[in-house]
Formats: C-alpha cells, sequence, structure tokens
C-alpha cells in the first residue's frame, strides 16, 4: 500500500468520492479540506451527547436513546470526562482499491479532545460517524461545519479479495449519526 499525492484525492473527490468537497478553507476556523496526503472531514451541526440523567447503561447489544441527548446546532459543548456523537457533513464513497484511516486534527486533540473513527473499508459509503471523547475536567466547543478529523488516504496495489459491501456491512449506506448495532 502507498499514499497518493493530494492530486490523486482531488481528481477522486471530483468524480463523487467525498461530497460535498471542500477545496481551499477560510481563515480563523478549524481547518478543513484537502491536506497534503488525506482530506480534513467537516462535523456536521447534528450532536448526541451522552448524559445520565436517566441513569442508563450504555450496552452496545442494546443500546437506548435514554443514552443521550440529541442535539442540532452551529456548535456542541461536551461536558467534561464525556462523550458525544456526530456525523461528517461530507458523504464519503471509497474505491475497492483504497482503505481510509481518520485521525483526529492537532486542533482539538490540544483542547484535550480524542476523536475515533475505524477504518473506512473498501466500498464503504455513507457519512461517517464520528465518536468525540472530552478527556478534560472542563467543557470543550465543537465547532459545526468545521474541521474535526484527517481521514488519510491508502492505495493498494490491487483491489481488495472482499470489499465492504460484498460484506453487506451493518454500517454501509449511514445516512446520520448511527448508534452501535448487533446483527
Amino acid at each position: 500500500m502507498g499514499i497518493k499525492p493530494d492530486s490523486w484525492i482531488t481528481e477522486h473527490a471530483l468524480a463523487g468520492m467525498i461530497e460535498p468537497f471542500a477545496g481551499d478553507c477560510p481563515k480563523g476556523v478549524v481547518s478543513y479540506g484537502v491536506s497534503s496526503y488525506g482530506y480534513d472531514m467537516r462535523v456536521a451541526d447534528e450532536f448526541k451527547v451522552f448524559t445520565n440523567v436517566w441513569g442508563a447503561v450504555i450496552d452496545p447489544r442494546a443500546f437506548t436513546e435514554q443514552s443521550f441527548v440529541d442535539m442540532k446546532a452551529d456548535f456542541c459543548i461536551i461536558p467534561p470526562n464525556s462523550f458525544a456523537l456526530a456525523r461528517s457533513l461530507e458523504y464519503f464513497r471509497i474505491p475497492r482499491e483504497i482503505l481510509c484511516l481518520v485521525i483526529g486534527k492537532s486542533t482539538y486533540a490540544r483542547a484535550g479532545i480524542i476523536v475515533n473513527v475505524t477504518p473506512l473499508e473498501p466500498e464503504w459509503e455513507g457519512f461517517v460517524t464520528i465518536e468525540i471523547s472530552n478527556t478534560t475536567p472542563l467543557p470543550v466547543k465543537i465547532y459545526a461545519n468545521e474541521g474535526i478529523a484527517q481521514v488519510l488516504f491508502m492505495s493498494a496495489d490491487d483491489p481488495c479479495m472482499v470489499s465492504y459491501r460484498d460484506k453487506q456491512g451493518k454500517y454501509q449506506n449511514q445516512t446520520g449519526i448511527w448508534l452501535p448495532r448487533i446483527e
């Protein structure tokens, strides 16, 4: 596997791999768009902030909506030592010969935010569900429509034997923030 330059990313993005595709980013915001070897995706204005108001237990096999509060806003304040789910502003269509790793942006990392996203597998598509953890004892503000994580593209010399689409993965064609699923 090798990393392709940004001209490759731009070419594929224009072919519908990333929509909407952002070129240049304005100053004064958490950066987004094409980076050296990847693409800095934005966080949308939809958030699920976890709360313990109802005394719920997080169980990935039997997830309950009492575990969080839904919100749609220009920003989200994540409470101290807390967690939220969000989604990417961009819709991704990953080609069969590409695997993507997603890592948090340093601007948020330096503010105590850890962003986790599992790999975007070959032929996966959808909006990315983003896990955001506030590791600090203070509230942290996350800005919608600005950068949240960098997607790094790795290209294989040959297409994979079995893609996410071939496996009929349970998170294929995500349309919003998808909760854990057991099938």
